[in-house]
């Protein structure tokens, strides 16, 4: 499968028995899929959604939102399990006005499912690590 590098923007190749096993960028050397949330925003964020045949999950999220601070440890916690799974990624509506608006972002939080890059499914409001995981398998 491809995975965009979320540090350097270039594209790797990881067989797919391996998107489980921390692969790094082959120019950088920077994990991946390291399970972790990634924070993108308006200028890379096309770049890696885009080139990775992962399902992405997006979490639209502002700082002074407090439903968001009280769901950020269980979308942290739900990248940790779907580590290879798929892309876990967060987006700060305030300094990302143009994907809030690309996107119809009226709330948060609010999370879009994307596969190939078209959304397919949307959910808003606060939810469970558990809830996050049921709703992608």
């Amino acid at each position: 499968m491809l995975i965009t590098c979320p540090h350097c923007l270039t594209k790797n190749r990881v067989p797919d028995e391996r998107a489980g096993q921390d692969p790094v960028c082959g120019k950088c050397g920077q994990a991946l899929l390291s399970g972790g949330v990634l924070e993108l925003n308006d200028g890379n964020f096309d770049s890696v959604v885009n080139g990775t045949e992962l399902p992405v999950l997006v979490y639209f999220w502002a700082p002074w939102c407090g439903p968001c601070r009280q769901m950020a440890p269980q979308f942290a916690l739900a990248a940790q399990q779907l580590k290879g799974q798929v892309l876990l990624v967060k987006v700060n509506s305030d300094e990302s006005p143009n994907l809030s608006s690309r996107f119809g972002i009226r709330s948060i939080p609010t999370l879009i499912q994307l596969q190939a890059g078209r959304e397919v499914q949307r959910m808003s409001g606060v939810l469970q690590a558990a809830q996050i995981m049921g709703c992608l398998r």
